[in-house]
């Protein structure tokens, strides 16, 4: 029998194969990974700096002692250039040489790319992204190398707002730049968003919003970069990281035939419509829904670790908070589904607020918990909000 096929070594690939080997331990399973599949949580990398972690301290194991842990082939520094799903067969590449993967079951867990602007400037090559660990240590290579600490960020997302407490916490000089009004401007609600802000604000970050950047220059003797808004504005940088976001990788599914949309879509076994193929995390759009969030991979990689074993099993998301790692604004959001109209019922503290996402027939479909005193009914709320996708009878 040809062997189970993971294509991806991040927290999605390697999270199934840990789930598949505690139900199976005989079933030969073969990852394969375009770059050293190093297994570390991504997660980690936003607040690694105030955890006085450096990047070789992050990796929780490398590619061979992943192998042995989980008992899997696991192919590093190896590229999928096609899928020909009627043969149930890869083709591989590896240090220029070609060759062919059968499988019998195939995992798409290619995960997503950083969305890049067009930003002109003879420097915009230098502009940083941290969608790996190896980005990430080149990010922290040219962080030590600068005396100014001086960190423009692109974008006021969940990832730039964390990556900007991180970065302020340990001394260097914060600027975050977003097209919106206000940050994290997708998941909260506008009066939250404010105070979320001012908190962030207290504690040194500055925002520039509702602009964008136009380019990114070098100084005249190459050491700092010149950073011009559309609003006409200028900022000098001794780094600059864009987080404006990611896209799931689809190029692979749809050379192959696989049907996508944002991501590569699933059905709630996790399956592609090819047969024996299926997507998880980052890259999987699970019924219309995409959620590149932690708890949600978990949630998949259980379902489809039973169902790869002959248990056919329909991946279940219970209501599942998300926790952003901005200690200055300690912030706990549990986004309602975009297709409900609620109204925010908010409660005010001394210390942040808490605001409630209620629907027409009051009940909670979400909310969101600024500071440490709402954050302690994190638990309770929760229970009270309907599954996003309930559990099959």
């Amino acid at each position: 029998m040809h062997p189970i096929v993971i294509i991806g070594s991040g927290m999605a690939g390697y999270t199934l194969a840990r789930e598949f080997r505690k139900l199976n331990p005989e079933q030969a399973l073969v990852m394969i990974s375009a770059d050293d599949a190093v297994n570390y949580a991504k997660p980690t990398l936003s607040n690694a700096l105030a955890g006085n972690k450096a990047p070789e301290q992050i990796p929780l194991g490398d590619a061979a002692k992943m192998s042995a842990q989980l008992s899997m082939d696991i192919l590093s520094d190896t590229v999928v250039t096609a899928i020909d799903p009627d043969q149930h067969e890869l083709t591989l590449e590896h240090n220029g040489q070609t060759r062919q993967q059968p499988y019998s079951k195939l995992i798409l867990a290619v995960g997503a790319n950083p969305i890049r602007l067009a930003i002109g400037g003879d420097a915009s090559d230098d502009i940083h992204v941290v969608n790996s660990l190896i980005d990430y240590r080149a990010f922290r290579e040219r962080l030590a190398e600068r005396d100014d600490k001086r960190v423009v960020i692109l974008g006021a997302g969940l990832i730039g707002c964390e990556f900007a407490n991180d970065l302020q916490h340990t001394g260097h000089h914060v600027t975050v730049i977003d097209l919106s009004a206000r940050p994290l401007g997708r998941l909260l609600p506008a009066h939250v968003a404010e105070a979320f802000q001012s908190k962030l604000e207290a504690s040194g970050i500055q925002f520039v919003l509702s602009t964008t950047v136009e380019k990114v220059s070098k100084t005249n003797d190459n050491q700092d970069y010149v950073v011009t808004l559309a609003n006409g504005q200028t900022l000098l940088a001794d780094v600059v990281l864009s987080a404006i976001g990611l896209q799931p990788n689809i190029d692979l599914a749809k050379q192959a035939g696989v049907t996508t949309s944002r991501g590569i879509l699933t059905n709630s076994l996790l399956e592609t419509n090819q047969t024996d193929i299926y997507a998880i995390g980052d890259c999987a759009e699970v019924n219309g829904t995409l959620l590149p969030y932690v708890m949600p991979i978990m949630q998949q990689a259980r379902a489809l670790a039973k169902t790869l074993n002959g248990e056919t099993t329909q991946v279940h998301y219970p209501a599942m908070p998300v926790a952003v790692k901005t200690p200055a604004a300690p912030l706990t959001v549990l986004p309602a589904p975009v297709d409900v109209d609620v109204n925010w019922e908010t409660e005010t503290f001394e210390d942040g607020m808490l605001a409630k996402a209620v629907d027409s027939s009051e009940t909670l479909r979400g909310f969101v918990l600024l500071g440490a005193t709402a954050g302690k009914q994190r638990l309770s709320l929760t229970k009270l909000v309907p599954d996003l996708m309930p559990a099959q009878a």
